[in-house]
């Protein structure tokens, strides 16, 4: 083996946003030396772009809310394809999560009281997402990255991770490069905790960050970890559409929670024609109620504006092929007759800069035009719900890289609470499973030098293709044929043209040097991107039904054996297999909060 930089740590964190950030600082309060390595900046990961808030049953606004009532909420949903042991844990843990967050010094906004104030968002039956205005991500990094810094965790920032390193079936570290100057490094550790966030980068229409290839799924795959439901993507329904500079910039579910109606150009809330049985008993089902509901919030009814992300992305896809879309293929958002200019400065501040900067719109006077945009992945690493490890020793996952939490749908607001509650589970099963190992497992010098020489592989000079044309065409491919609406005919055709970039990806080339090379790291990222793409793609063959971010429209109705299984897919002598397994059993006292007429 070359001679490398080295660290050694009990426990290496991979990804530094909110789950990362809390993992390391739990790893860290338990003895563990923990490190933590970013792709980007500490303070860039895309936890700061969450706007709306973490859900909590605080119930500070409406005291009749509880864990039980989140828990309900969150299973319905994800279509009752989560794990409900995960989704317990969070509805239990997660106000004792924003009430530490508040002890760290983050600073939400308050009820008149002085109690954290919170918010209606989509699908929670109670007003419970604590914020600070619409930039809680940007307060909740902030305040982590600040109590991680004074626990004196050591912090390798700009430094991309391509492969984990094993000792026989366990994990043993990981293999990088410091993208500065294209060094590389190898991370020793006895246990490696996966917070690498998304991989909605691998669609055209978007709203993640540049960081969101979907390293930690491709990670997790290649080491042999099993991967669930990664057929369930979530399109978030409103994005910008205008100008296409900025397509897919989120508008954050606060604005909805805050008295924003969506209309189709004619004007017309056209939701109330989409509210769908299992929400239909407590959603307005015309106008006048709904407004009835906004101007008394003690009725604790639901504008169809905020039923679940998948509802109202489906009715705005169809709005917009019906041929009643916005000029610009999206739809209305409309705030401004709702609200004065003043509250909606005040509550949406990032929004209105965004729309003022970007769009020249000015939202306290004027409608957004808004559309789906690919926003997150509920699919990810199969782990355990107590300690988040995986089915590979010495590997554990928490945040958006991890599955069975959100089921098929994910609620707004659960993912900031997600990070925290799961994040801090992550940090604790990691720093027990390295206290239980005497010493380091040992390290494969063949293993590094073989992940050494794939990364150096584009520089062979030897191959025609460009990575920016194949990081184009997999984005368009998978936005036009395994988007929002999916049919057999159009997944079997991206199968086919991504099993031709994995072969022209074998042929690029980049030019230059491994200093400040964006095209060197674009080419490592496409194998992180052309890996999830191809679960993303078996997983909806597989699932032959429509539930939660998955819908087919040859088989649009949800199927009750499909919703009873995991479509589990793993790595195996070097080709994906995929397998169905049966979900959990739920206990029966948690199943009769669904037998309750609410």
């Amino acid at each position: 083996m070359a001679d490398y930089e080295t660290h050694e740590y009990d426990v290496l964190v991979i990804g530094a946003g909110g789950a990362g950030l809390r993992a390391a600082i739990e790893s860290s309060a338990l003895g563990a030396r923990t490190g933590l390595v970013c792709k980007s900046l500490l303070g860039k990961a895309h936890t700061v772009m969450a706007e709306g808030g973490l859900a909590a049953a605080l119930g500070n606004v409406y005291p009749q809310d509880n864990w039980r009532v989140h828990f309900r909420d969150t299973m319905r949903g994800g279509k009752m394809l989560n794990n409900w042991r995960m989704a317990q844990i969070h509805a239990q843990e997660a106000p004792d999560r924003v009430r530490e967050l508040e002890e760290w010094g983050a600073l939400f906004d308050r009820t008149p009281d002085g109690r954290i104030l919170q918010r209606d968002f989509g699908g929670h039956r109670y007003a419970r997402l604590a914020h600070v205005g619409d930039r809680t991500g940007l307060e909740m990094i902030r305040t982590l990255q600040q109590h991680a810094v004074h626990r004196g965790i050591d912090v390798y920032m700009e430094c991309t991770i391509t492969q984990l390193l094993k000792d026989g079936d366990r994990i043993s570290g990981a293999f990088g490069y410091w993208r500065e100057n294209g060094r590389f490094v190898v991370f020793r550790a006895k246990a490696v905790v996966l917070a690498t966030g998304g991989l909605c980068k691998v669609f055209a229409i978007n709203s993640n960050s540049w960081e969101g290839t979907g390293d930690g799924h491709a990670l997790a795959t290649w080491a042999g970890a099993d991967m669930i439901d990664m057929e369930c993507v979530q399109f978030h329904p409103t994005g910008m559409v205008w100008p296409l500079s900025v397509r897919g910039i989120l508008v954050t579910e606060g604005v909805r929670g805050d008295g924003g109606t969506l209309r189709n150009i004619n004007g017309e809330r056209f939701m109330f024609n989409y509210i769908p049985p299992m929400f239909a008993a407590e959603t307005a089902d015309n106008e006048e109620e709904a407004d009835r509901w906004y101007n008394d919030k003690v009725n604790a009814r639901r504008t169809p504006d905020l039923l679940p992300r998948d509802e109202v992305a489906r009715a705005i896809n169809a709005e917009v092929k019906a041929g009643r879309g916005s000029p610009h293929g999206g739809v209305f958002l409309d705030i401004a007759s709702r609200r004065d200019a003043s509250y909606i400065q005040r509550r949406l501040p990032s929004m209105y800069h965004q729309f003022i900067q970007l769009a020249d719109v000015d939202i306290t006077r004027d409608a957004m035009e808004v559309g789906p945009t690919a926003h997150y992945v509920m699919g990810g690493v199969r782990v355990d719900a107590e300690s988040t490890a995986s089915t590979v020793p010495g590997l554990f996952a928490a945040g958006e890289v991890a599955g069975g939490m959100h089921g098929s749908n994910r609620l707004g607001g659960n993912s900031l609470s997600d990070l925290i509650v799961f994040g801090r589970r992550a940090g604790m099963g990691a720093a027990e499973y390295a206290s239980s190992l005497s010493s380091l497992p040992a390290l494969n010098s063949s293993e590094v030098d073989a992940a050494a020489a794939e990364a150096l592989a584009p520089f062979d000079g030897n191959g025609k293709e460009n990575p920016y044309t194949i990081h184009r065409e997999l984005q368009d491919t998978m936005q036009s044929l395994v988007g929002i609406i999916r049919n057999e005919g159009e997944l079997q055709q991206a199968r086919a043209r991504l099993e031709e970039f994995r072969e022209r990806a074998k042929n690029v080339t980049v030019e230059g040097n491994r200093q400040y090379n964006p095209g060197w790291h674009l080419a490592l990222d496409l194998r992180s991107m052309l890996t999830v793409a191809d679960l993303i793609t078996r997983g909806a063959i597989e699932r032959k039904e429509s539930r939660g971010g998955h819908t087919r429209e040859d088989y649009p109705n949800p199927d009750a054996h499909f919703g009873t299984v995991n479509i589990v897919q793993s790595l195996k002598d070097g080709e994906l297999t995929w397998r169905q397994e049966p979900l959990p059993e739920m206990p029966a006292d948690l199943k009769e909060l669904f037998e309750e007429d609410h």
